[in-house]
């Protein structure tokens, strides 16, 4: 575990840091999107430097694969930090028409969106909403799609980003 963390917090970041902290300052309401369950406890160290008050945790619906569930994010103390939300789905990623009506309010609603993990990038990276996706390349396929080698730590802004008004 230790060296996993260490590997990553040296690991080069691809992204606009600068751009990210100016939208997260702007924002009012961020929706931040859980990935593995084994990362949980991470996510709770840039949940509470972007603004707890602020933020609303969701995760899967179910359990699917290794990915996030309410129980761990109580298991890791989220919900004593932040408000916890699942998305009303069990599937490997965030597909919005099979989400709850709670969470796809929440993610219309919010200023922003942090998006973690590559399965994420794949059922959202076409969404019209103000999204930065934080994730690891893993593949080829989604490497020729964002141009970057397979294995590069990305922080991404959607297509479709807004800008700040």
């Amino acid at each position: 575990v230790r060296g996993t963390l260490r590997d990553a917090c040296a690991a080069d970041l691809h992204g606009d840091l600068s751009e990210f902290r100016k939208r997260v300052e702007a924002a009012k309401e961020i929706l931040y999107l859980a990935d593995n369950a084994g990362e949980i406890v991470v996510d709770r160290i840039l949940i509470e430097a972007l603004g707890p008050q602020r933020v609303t945790l969701a995760v899967r619906g179910g359990p699917v694969i290794n990915d996030a569930t309410v129980e761990d994010a109580r298991a890791a103390g989220l919900d004593e930090v932040v408000r916890v939300i699942d998305n009303g789905s069990d599937a490997p990623g965030t597909i919005l028409d099979e989400c709850g009506a709670e969470f796809r309010e929440r993610f219309h609603g919010s200023n922003l969106i942090l998006s973690k993990g590559q399965g994420n990038f794949e059922t959202l990276s076409d969404a019209d909403a103000d999204i930065f996706f934080l994730m690891k390349v893993k593949c080829p396929v989604i490497a020729a799609h964002v141009g970057l080698p397979a294995g590069t730590a990305a922080l991404l802004p959607s297509k479709s980003m807004n800008p700040i008004s």
